[in-house]
């Protein structure tokens, strides 16, 4: 039988994957939205377990609100990198410094 600490153990390592992927990768814009949305997953996946062990429907309710902010955040980011890689033809967070305020 899969227990709650089944779940939270699941959520623990999807999360620390998705740091690792933000520290080791910080030169590829795409790499790094995939791991925050990725980031996003594993404390959906918290809220769940934790909804499910509780019988409470308030942290799936949650989790689709963190869901629809995740698509809209990923629509406009993606739609920000192509208009980006139109204009400077790349995508290389090293080479977008002169964006800085």
């Amino acid at each position: 039988m899969i227990t709650l600490g089944h779940f939270l153990v699941l959520g623990a390592i999807l999360f620390c994957i998705s740091v690792a992927g933000i520290f080791i990768n910080r030169k590829n814009m795409i790499v790094l939205l995939m791991a925050i949305e990725l980031m996003l997953l594993a404390v959906n996946m918290n809220f769940i377990a934790f909804s499910r062990y509780l019988g409470d429907v308030g942290g799936q309710v949650f989790v689709f609100f963190i869901l629809t902010v995740a698509a809209a955040e990923s629509a406009i980011g993606l739609a920000i990198l192509v208009v980006l890689f139109r204009n400077r033809h790349t995508i290389n967070v090293a080479e977008l410094e002169d964006l800085k305020g």
